[in-house]
């Protein structure tokens, strides 16, 4: 069934892929879909060439995304993404996978075979997949592989959330989802150039700031303990400044 939301204004180690799959189809359009985590940076986050987004979220069954963290997402988008156009946002399911342990080329392999939206005309197209899988490395709870792509993993994110002691499923989706998203929007030194050094070097393209958004745990298990009993992570003003610089809000 799909669901269509339209807004008028308005996410662990880190994958990049530089391969062009072949078979991946861009249907007509003639953007790639494969480039580097932060390649489409610019496209994200200014109105200049594309001024509308699609975002096509495919979930596999039993694990659709969280209604409240969605809303999180768009909240997060509409305060950095400059798109007078408007954002839309689809969700699908797709087949489930019978693999309990994902890769990042299982995922590629997936996006490839599933993906339906593509960048057409002055519209960009971002994929995000939820898995019924954990990723190889099992407390990885997102990841973000392509320039318009990111992966959460369902599983390990249903294990570690809405139970009793817990923190909620709102809250670690919404954290993960706008982690990933950042990387897309090339957060850290990603393709949104630093305005101020603050990149983590310890632990790739991640803030060094303990309480930003784009800090490396913000898309591992490790970020269960704040968010028990802490709020949704915040960009720091050094992340935002480098999407203001780069075309954002």
């Amino acid at each position: 069934m799909l669901k269509k939301i339209i807004i008028p204004l308005l996410i662990l180690p880190f994958i990049v892929s530089c391969n062009r799959d072949n078979e991946f189809s861009n249907g007509s359009s003639d953007y790639s879909h494969t480039r580097p985590v932060g390649a489409s940076a610019n496209n994200l986050l200014s109105n200049e060439r594309y001024n509308s987004l699609l975002i096509e979220v495919q979930y596999m069954p039993g694990y659709a995304p969280d209604s409240q963290a969605i809303e999180h997402l768009k909240n997060f988008l509409s305060t950095f993404l400059r798109k007078d156009g408007g954002i839309t946002i689809i969700q699908r399911e797709i087949p489930g996978t019978s693999s309990p342990s994902l890769s990042a080329e299982d995922i590629r392999q997936i996006e490839n075979t599933n993906r339906t939206v593509f960048t057409n005309g002055s519209t960009l197209a971002v994929s995000i997949l939820y898995t019924n899988g954990q990723y190889t490395n099992n407390n990885t709870l997102g990841i973000a592989y392509r320039n318009t792509s990111v992966a959460l993993f369902g599983k390990t994110i249903r294990e570690n959330s809405g139970g009793f002691g817990q923190t909620s499923r709102t809250k670690l989706e919404a954290t993960v989802l706008e982690h990933e998203l950042g990387h897309l929007m090339g957060l850290v030194d990603l393709g949104s150039p630093m305005q101020t050094n603050h990149k983590d070097s310890s632990n790739g393209n991640h803030c060094n700031n303990q309480n930003c958004l784009m800090y490396y745990t913000s898309e591992t298990t490790d970020i269960l303990g704040l968010l028990t009993t802490g709020n949704i992570p915040q960009l720091d003003n050094n992340c935002k400044a480098d999407l203001k610089a780069n075309g954002g809000k």
